[in-house]
């Protein structure tokens, strides 16, 4: 067994040690905790519900594909797989899709390869920028983002050129 498989078994156990410890009823803060996570998730779940639609909206229409058509020239002049574009599209909207979009690069050109490379290094310095706006804002009922949106897509824009950065020079 390896220590990975011990980690959330011995934080519960730390937990319960340190409540009891201190003389906290932890069965009685565990059933608050969890009755005011119910009004959390009703306050979470319409943001989520329109993300997830909005996205298989986006998948299944098949914009993807022609934006990924139209651009293929350009990619090549900069060489650039193009095969990674739909993983940089995705990535900040939702981290399912573009986990999936990985995968799927492994299981085409595989895990070593310059694509499978490039697109472990996105999916790892880019964030889900309209998940964490549409989650955390959405929950605390924050209409207004402000720049936060910017300032996440323009991380994103840095994340994914550094990657192309590192791959080249790297690999």
């Amino acid at each position: 067994m390896t220590i990975s498989n011990l980690i959330i078994p011995l934080m519960v156990l730390f937990i319960i040690i340190y409540g009891i410890k201190k003389k906290v009823n932890i069965y009685d803060e565990f059933l608050t905790g969890s009755t005011e996570s119910f009004g959390m998730i009703l306050k979470i779940f319409p943001c989520l519900l329109a993300m997830i639609l909005g996205i298989n909206i986006f998948l299944k229409s098949g914009l993807l594909n022609i934006i990924t058509n139209i651009l293929e020239p350009f990619f090549d002049l900069i060489k650039i797989p193009i095969q990674v574009f739909p993983m940089m599209i995705m990535r900040p909207i939702s981290g399912t899709s573009s986990l999936a979009i990985l995968n799927n690069l492994f299981e085409t050109f595989g895990p070593d390869s310059i694509i499978g490379i490039l697109g472990s290094i996105i999916q790892g310095s880019t964030d889900t920028t309209f998940y964490v706006i549409t989650l955390y804002f959405g929950s605390i009922g924050i209409k207004k983002i402000r720049y936060a949106l910017w300032a996440g897509l323009f991380a994103d824009l840095i994340g994914i050129t550094a990657a192309i950065i590192i791959t080249n020079i790297l690999f």
